[in-house]
């Protein structure tokens, strides 16, 4: 296969020294990890548990390691979902945001080739999130942001989050849309379900919300990276289109037609199976698919490079889901340095 670089879109982290940071600066919010044994700990965040929480979210040698394992060269890096903390009060979760874009972007100055970063921010507050996202981005260097599929249980059209959007088009922002307290979870909690489906199915409630409310449509600068292949957004985007021509409801707030903001949506790589991932490619193209992997949790993709390398994709087309595609949404965030 050709020697591209291959980047890794969609990972995650919360080291070590930001937990302590968290601990010491915010005691009331911040994580406490438990370890189990040497490959993972138990992470506590408010009501959320994660067990088990992988040892490559906190420990950076583990986590290159695992890279040079799995043939990537770089990593777009995000905050954990569990950290994100919609539901508590907006001072504290800036204060925790803050905290974590500086650790980001520090772990990004301090080996730019091979990091890249995206910030979060306290969503349940728009005009706080809307600060910290350009306070982030023009100051820290970070790309764009990572943000919840739903804000405590509010959809992503929901208009109160318009400075937010305003803010992110300004800055021509990459926002990763992230699965979090999943619709639905009463009748998901056995069988792991809540991941297994609930992941996708509310990544798709936020896209159709993207489409139908017209927020792609009124902020054409924003980049929706919908993660996990975009749930089932891509299989069904022809009845999201069918509804639209058959009934009054999708017609409130999008003026346009819906194939217009769905053609606006990008993808990662996580399908976790070849052939729904040719699919995805043969569907929206290589110029909208950016290789992820969900690093470093128990549903993530390790084996996505020999994937797309079994897929016999042409060189051009290869080269744009592992790096190109990624380095034109985020020109220049590789090797940045800010000042």
């Amino acid at each position: 296969m050709p020697n591209t670089v291959v980047t890794d879109a969609h990972s995650h982290v919360l080291s070590s020294e930001t937990v302590a940071i968290l601990q010491r600066e915010v005691p009331e919010l911040a994580p406490k990890l438990t370890p189990i044994d040497d490959e993972g700990a138990i992470l506590e965040m408010g009501d959320v548990v994660q067990n088990p929480f992988p040892r490559g979210a906190w420990d950076l040698e583990r986590r290159l390691a695992d890279m040079a394992r799995m043939k990537i060269d770089r990593q777009v890096v995000a905050v954990c979902p569990q950290t994100l903390l919609y539901g508590s009060d907006p001072d504290g979760t800036l204060a925790i945001s803050r905290i974590q874009n500086d650790q980001i972007s520090k772990m990004c100055a301090n080996d730019p080739n091979r990091f890249a970063g995206l910030a979060t921010a306290p969503m349940q507050a728009p005009d706080l999130a809307a600060a910290e996202l350009t306070r982030a981005m023009r100051e820290k260097g970070l790309g764009g942001a990572m943000i919840g599929t739903n804000i405590g249980g509010k959809n992503l059209d929901d208009p109160a989050l318009d400075p937010f959007w305003a803010a992110a088009d300004k800055l021509s922002a990459f926002i990763l849309v992230h699965p979090i307290h999943v619709a639905g979870i009463d009748r998901q909690r056995d069988y792991y379900m809540k991941n297994i489906i609930g992941n996708p199915l509310d990544t798709t409630i936020a896209a159709a919300c993207l489409v139908f409310g017209g927020v792609i449509e009124r902020f054409p600068n924003i980049t929706f990276f919908m993660s996990h292949g975009g749930g089932f957004t891509p299989y069904q985007a022809g009845r999201f289109v069918h509804g639209w021509n058959v009934r009054d409801e999708p017609r409130k707030r999008l003026k346009g037609h819906p194939q217009a903001s769905l053609d606006k949506l990008t993808y990662d790589t996580i399908l976790h199976a070849p052939e729904p991932l040719r699919f995805l490619l043969d569907t929206v193209g290589e110029d909208r698919v950016l290789m992820g992997t969900d690093y470093p949790f128990d549903m993530g993709q390790y084996d996505m490079v020999p994937v797309v390398d079994s897929l016999g994709l042409a060189p051009a087309v290869r080269a744009a889901v592992m790096t190109d595609t990624i380095e034109r949404f985020l020109p220049g965030a590789f090797g940045k340095v800010p000042a």
